[in-house]
């Protein structure tokens, strides 16, 4: 863990070889017409046989019954307590495109919606519109002014873009005006404390002047803000852990926290393949790999089963690729559960592979949420793993006398 307090004396600097994995939205749960969930269901050679030569367990993101955003999944699992290092999703998404944040700069990740005559929202990703659409819908709001606060808009994947806020006194103490559900209008963005209010006010102005000016679309006709963040000061993953890591991801907003905690941010294509060709170009560079799978979290939360099962069929297909790299310690993690059933994350513990040549494997049939938690490493909070990650690599030395 980053806080542990003698972390600096006892991680030491090595040629060994780690590669994290993270498979978003990684756990499910059963479909109740047969009992099997999306691991359970999907046939996975690749990865079963690697969980039968490898140590596993489960993890919990945040806590108990704390359903994590991607945010905290993620930063748990480089060892960092999401509870305390928490920052909102904006400013890892602006990051993550390259925009550049001043001090005091607060960025939103906002999301385009559909909403009918009521105003009611019936689809929170505007069906998941294409990013060429998104990107023609960015530059139409681009014109949108507020006094006072200089506006910037930076489109991103599909129906996300980021609004970056610029001026004197601004906060980030704003409630997000998404719901989380369909069937609900849009929050409004009401300041939470008196530091905020500037925030606040020129947000809600923002999403007035967007809402009139997506009056005409079929789909993506308003917009909803959450988020709102500023840059961190973080511990780095260089100086604690004394490492060289670098982060492999598609999606802007894992590249934005990568870059928070200190990783190089490798440049990649859209798709999992182009993923893998980017760590094996780099993997004689760094000694720490964070690579990114997104397509198994995107199924589950369209509430897609079948997808969902399909996802991770491709990518136990790549699994020979990784394993070819022979690192010293691999790492099959995921950020958060997100079972198609309740199509959105949820707080059930996740699945965990540790493989490398000091593990003993523990033989567990497969690579499932029940089979994972007969594991030997148990249900452990997620920050846990990466000081697997580093023993398994033989990056601690001993600690006391």
């Amino acid at each position: 863990m980053i806080d542990f307090p003698y972390i600096k004396d006892i991680a030491r600097k090595t040629p060994g070889k780690i590669v994290m994995l993270v498979v978003d939205g990684l756990g499910g749960l059963p479909l109740p017409e047969t009992g099997q969930s999306e691991l359970e269901t999907a046939s996975l050679p690749n990865l079963d046989a690697l969980a039968r030569r490898s140590a596993a367990g489960l993890t919990t993101p945040v806590a108990t019954g704390i359903t994590p955003g991607s945010g905290p999944g993620h930063t748990a699992l480089f060892g960092y307590d999401p509870v305390k290092y928490l920052v909102g999703r904006g400013v890892l998404e602006a990051l993550g495109l390259g925009v550049e944040l001043a001090d005091g700069d607060v960025a939103i990740r906002c999301n385009f919606c559909t909403v009918d005559d009521a105003g009611t929202i019936t689809d929170r990703r505007a069906g998941r519109i294409p990013g060429e659409e998104a990107e023609s819908l960015v530059d139409l709001l681009r014109q949108i002014e507020v006094p006072g606060v200089s506006l910037s808009l930076h489109a991103s994947k599909g129906h996300r873009f980021v609004l970056v806020l610029s001026g004197e006194g601004l906060g980030t103490d704003v409630a997000e005006t998404d719901p989380g559900t369909i069937g609900l209008p849009a929050i409004p963005a009401v300041a939470l404390s008196d530091g905020s209010q500037r925030s606040a006010e020129a947000v809600g102005a923002f999403i007035a002047a967007a809402r009139d000016l997506l009056s005409g679309q079929p789909a993506a006709n308003m917009v909803l803000a959450r988020g709102y963040s500023q840059v961190p000061d973080w511990p780095s993953m260089v100086d604690e852990y004394r490492l060289s890591p670098a982060a492999i991801a598609a999606y802007p907003m894992y590249r934005g926290l990568a870059s928070v905690l200190g990783m190089e941010i490798l440049s990649t294509g859209e798709t999992f393949d182009v993923e893998l060709d980017t760590l094996e170009s780099a993997f004689d560079r760094h000694d720490f790999f964070f690579i990114h799978y997104k397509p198994a979290d995107a199924a589950g939360e369209d509430g897609d089963f079948q997808a969902k099962v399909l996802a991770l069929e491709e990518l136990d297909a790549h699994i020979p690729r990784l394993l070819a790299l022979g690192a010293d310690a691999l790492v099959v993690a995921g950020d958060h559960s997100t079972p198609a059933i309740a199509a959105a994350h949820t707080w059930h513990p996740v699945p965990l592979l540790v493989h490398s040549a000091l593990t003993v494997g523990d033989g567990v049939p497969e690579f499932t949420e029940r089979a994972c938690a007969m594991g030997s490493i148990g249900r452990i909070p997620a920050t846990g793993v990466m000081m697997l990650a580093l023993a398994n690599a033989g990056k601690l030395q001993r600690f006391g006398p």
